[in-house]
């Protein structure tokens, strides 16, 4: 608020003939004070999920290491949403109570997941059912004290675990953000609020061509990218499932993050609403073919999650040989003795991860999960390198 002595400086100015200056600088001052306002409100973004169904107290959780928390999951039923285990109510009201810790922490809820997205296509398909999905959002949201929610939708018109899916979900997935944005601003303005609206996408060009995320985005505070998974549960066949770069030892098309970064520019989001994921666990094969230290080689098993205090538990039995791919940036473990290939997340790769986030605009990184890293390795490298 302008104070009177300066009021009367300006209309003093007017009757001069020099108000439009003034008027320039005043718009200049107060344009550089609103973006420093914008840039000391918006610092590089550290965003963790929580799975609710992990053996795991939300209460040791570190969250003066975080700027965001994704609760997960909720899931889908009669188009609305809910949470869906006994331990569910517990858990966020031992997240919530970690607020103390940091008054500036956002807590969400994430919608879906791998397992629970069959229902999206459908509470997407009309306008009727996605108003009642949108109300149901923010109702589940008021309840817990969620400052806003999170859609992990895998994936919108193909084919995931056993979703519906649909030709018109390209189109149904915006206007159903576009839904959810409208009651969570309403919501807002009744309690002088700005909820927040988030989703995990797909890190491959299928994606992208079954989204319009160029339109989506408007709808959305920021963008978590899967950028892990290249390599995952379905193959029999191993490879980095988390790599920076692109592999010069690829042989089979293969996925890196800094090409999921591109296609999502490519696709109109800005930098600043790009968060790259990164995973705190590993995949594992076994039986696989020794060529090459196992590396992109056929096995007699798919890639299983391993966490990553589970990788450091198996590198004490010494079986273990540590390797490096330096055009991809991608660790990765050979067992010979026992046949078994790991691609794995090391404090170096989180570090080089968090270089490139800076050095690129984005806004910050995003990890999937909190429990499987025991020691909070990587993730106080993560928080060390995203603010030094």
């Amino acid at each position: 608020m302008l104070q009177p002595v300066l009021i009367n400086r300006i209309n003093k100015l007017i009757k001069s003939g020099v108000f439009f200056f003034v008027s320039l600088m005043l718009f200049a001052c107060s344009d550089t004070k609103g973006e420093e306002t914008k840039d000391k409100n918006n610092p590089m973004k550290v965003i963790g999920y929580v799975a609710g169904y992990e053996d795991f107290d939300p209460a040791q959780v570190d969250v003066t290491k975080l700027t965001h928390v994704n609760y997960a999951f909720a899931n889908i039923v009669d188009g609305g949403v809910q949470f869906e285990l006994e331990t569910d109510a517990a858990k966020i009201a031992s997240l919530m109570s970690l607020k103390k810790n940091n008054p500036e922490l956002k807590i969400l809820y994430s919608v879906g997941g791998w397992v629970w997205s069959n229902e999206f296509s459908h509470v997407a398909a009309s306008e009727t059912a996605r108003k009642k999905f949108a109300n149901s959002c923010v109702q589940l949201m008021k309840k817990h004290g969620f400052d806003g929610v999170d859609l992990d939708w895998e994936y919108p018109g193909q084919r995931g675990e056993d979703n519906a899916f649909r030709p018109s979900d390209k189109e149904n997935f915006t206007l159903l953000l576009q839904t959810i944005r409208e009651a969570l601003t309403e919501q807002g303005e009744k309690d002088n609020e700005h909820y927040l609206l988030t989703i995990a996408t797909g890190a491959d060009q299928a994606y992208i061509d079954h989204t319009d995320l160029g339109k989506a985005q408007e709808y959305l505070d920021f963008i978590n990218i899967m950028c892990y998974d290249f390599y995952h549960g379905w193959h029999y066949q191993t490879g980095h499932h988390a790599n920076l770069y692109p592999s010069d030892r690829e042989k089979f098309g293969g996925n890196s993050a800094t090409e999921a970064v591109a296609r999502h520019l490519k696709a109109g989001v800005p930098s600043n609403k790009l968060i790259m994921g990164i995973p705190f666990y590993g995949r594992q094969w076994e039986k696989v073919t020794p060529k090459n230290n196992g590396l992109y080689q056929s096995a007699m098993s798919t890639g299983v999650i391993v966490s990553y205090k589970d990788i450091v538990e198996k590198l004490k039995s010494g079986k273990y040989k540590k390797l490096y791919d330096g055009s991809a940036k991608a660790a990765y473990l050979w067992n010979e003795e026992d046949s078994v290939f790991i691609s794995w997340e090391t404090p170096k790769e989180v570090e080089m991860k968090a270089k490139y986030i800076k050095e690129n605009g984005l806004g910050g990184a995003m990890f999937w999960e909190y429990s499987l890293d025991k020691e909070q390795e990587l993730l106080n490298v993560l928080f060390k390198s995203l603010h030094n």
